[in-house]
């Protein structure tokens, strides 16, 4: 079955409301979409949304990329052949991870609409359904306790805290947080890159106690052997994100002492469903945890996330809350939240459909 059309655009989309992690504030989101249509009609969406703070590409840039001659010499080619597209695409655009992730959606979106099946069927579903995190952005004490008291009135039961800024602060967040809602809600943190080695080791010890479920990428990235400084018992809790952008830095880190227990897979990061199951069977034959997360993202790429996450046997947690902020999506479906919990629909290819 030949790809006749590919289509590209980019499109700027409002949040709901702004958000501010250790380097950064966000108020809205530039997301870039891809369209590959078959000869018989089906048509395969994919996304892309690169962090330039963390990969070095913008959004606008994986627009550009995707109206060049190299995406439409896809046409002609066919959609069975899609993994075989992925790796020339792999070629073409190295270090361009947006880019690479939206055509390789595409390209299985495409892939499994034309064979019949979902694409986490295509890859052998290994985990039914996991509960997502929602993420509290840095704010102070009192309107994080209002926000977590909004998602345990929706359901949620999983709490990602973004931390970084003032370590004595973030403690105090925490604390208050397990005082306000005991075991109702588990928390997770993430420093993005903001603390010191001493910051950490504060936070560790004044949080003991607390049933946090991990710290994601708790210093910069560089400074993994000041981690090795700390007890297995405690890096196994330590998520790597911004240091773990491809398979090659999961070997690496993988290596000898490691540094993190867990390893932090964002398909705008690693380049698509390809790159990102070469780190989880990285992370698989190195007994690492795998942790789920996203950028600002449309239902297209977050679904595709789960679809692949829920492929991996060692997949424990997943933070695939990045469609829910957008004011607007171009697509529907994909996945439903039951009690908290992320479920996917098995139908074909990514399951969603355009709005």
């Amino acid at each position: 079955m030949k790809i006749v059309a590919v289509r590209s655009y980019l499109k700027n989309m409002a949040l709901t409301k702004p958000y501010t992690i250790a380097y950064n504030t966000f108020s809205d989101v530039s997301l870039a979409f891809l369209e590959v249509e078959l000869e018989n009609g089906i048509i395969g969406y994919g996304s892309g949304s690169p962090a330039e703070e963390v990969v070095g590409e913008t959004t606008q840039q994986t627009a550009i990329n995707l109206k060049t001659d190299f995406v439409q010499n896809f046409i002609g080619k066919d959609i069975r052949h899609f993994q075989q597209i992925i790796f020339e695409t792999i070629l073409q655009f190295p270090h361009l991870p947006g880019t690479q992730a939206a055509i390789d959606i595409a390209l299985h979106d495409a892939f499994g609409k034309f064979i019949g099946i979902s694409v986490t069927e295509f890859y052998g579903q290994k985990i039914k359904a996991l509960p997502t995190s929602v993420t509290i952005g840095i704010k102070n004490v009192e309107e994080t306790l209002i926000e977590a008291q909004g998602y345990k009135e929706l359901g949620f039961k999983i709490l990602k805290v973004k931390t970084g800024l003032d370590v004595t602060e973030d403690i105090e967040r925490v604390v208050k947080l397990k005082e306000q809602f005991g075991s109702y809600f588990k928390i997770r943190v993430d420093a993005n890159q903001g603390y010191t080695i001493l910051d950490l080791k504060q936070f560790i010890q004044a949080t003991k106690g607390k049933d946090l479920e991990l710290i994601e990428q708790p210093m910069p990235v560089g400074a993994e052997k000041d981690l090795l400084t700390l007890s297995w018992t405690e890096r196994k809790l330590l998520a790597a994100d911004e240091s773990l952008k491809n398979p090659q830095a999961a070997l690496m880190l993988a290596s000898n002492e490691k540094p993190f227990g867990i390893y932090n897979i964002k398909l705008m990061k690693c380049g698509g469903l390809v790159g990102a199951l070469g780190i989880a069977n990285i992370a698989y034959n190195a007994g690492i945890d795998l942790f789920w997360g996203c950028n600002d993202e449309s239902i297209i790429s977050i679904t595709a996330a789960l679809h692949v996450a829920y492929a991996c046997p060692n997949t424990k947690y997943i933070d695939l809350d990045g469609s829910f902020d957008l004011a607007e999506d171009l697509v529907k479906g994909g996945f439903e939240i039951v009690e908290g919990e992320m479920q996917i629909n098995h139908a074909p290819g990514f399951g969603f459909t355009m709005l």
